[in-house]
């Protein structure tokens, strides 16, 4: 397992080093994913239950954190590659700073490159890291009322996943009503509701993101 220190890229370059990067990642048939959510949601968790039940798809992923390897440890046990990002400080990953890393992780032959970004429900919704999905991901003890909180990550990304679901009967989540302030800031967003501990909607989850992976690679035979 291996770690790197990176600093964050000038702003102004940004939306060129993310737009080259997903060129560059459609080209190769890998789907960049940025997971992005408040500390705590269980986005480490998640993607454990992800490697462990998508076998058949080879996974690799870039953790993200200011500082500590422990979850790309975590991942490394379950036999997907992955690499430990320090931000140097920074609340969130960019286009350059994604670039590096997927560089320094040396997976060219993956399915599936996750991003998890830094546990942050601002920054990391601010900046293009060339990703070709974003996901946020909202836990049941979070609360139903984060929508109302912070708009720019619901609006930003393409699904929001409900984790932590088995813990339902102790904490008051309106799901109901998380899903109208969704669909109020961004009514196309796909919303899965999921327990990486039960698995409980994993199979749904899982279906979308095969189905991505392929529309995916279609846009890149079409030259889109």
């Amino acid at each position: 397992m291996k770690t790197i220190q990176l600093n964050a890229t000038v702003t102004a370059s940004n939306q060129r080093d993310a737009d080259k990067l997903r060129e560059e990642m459609r080209r190769s048939g890998t789907l960049l994913i940025n997971i992005m959510s408040g500390p705590g949601s269980g986005k480490t968790s998640l993607l454990s239950r992800l490697i462990q039940d998508m076998r058949d798809i080879k996974i690799s992923v870039m953790e993200a954190d200011i500082a500590s390897d422990v979850d790309a440890k975590r991942i490394e046990t379950l036999g997907a590659k992955s690499i430990q990002v320090h931000t140097s400080g920074m609340c969130h990953m960019d286009a350059g700073m994604t670039t590096a890393a997927w560089d320094s992780l040396d997976a060219q032959n993956s399915d599936l490159v996750f991003l998890e970004n830094v546990g942050n429900l601002i920054c990391p919704a601010e900046y293009d890291t060339g990703a070709g999905k974003k996901i946020m991901l909202l836990s049941v003890p979070e609360g139903d009322d984060k929508p109302l909180k912070y708009p720019l990550m619901f609006r930003e990304s393409d699904a929001l996943v409900i984790t932590k679901t088995d813990t339902a009967d102790y904490f008051h989540f309106d799901y109901s009503k998380c899903e109208e302030r969704v669909r109020a800031i961004h009514p196309e967003i796909k919303i899965f509701s999921v327990s990486a501990k039960t698995g409980e909607g994993m199979d749904i989850l899982e279906n979308w993101l095969r189905n991505s992976l392929m529309e995916w690679r279609q846009s890149g035979r079409k030259g889109v």
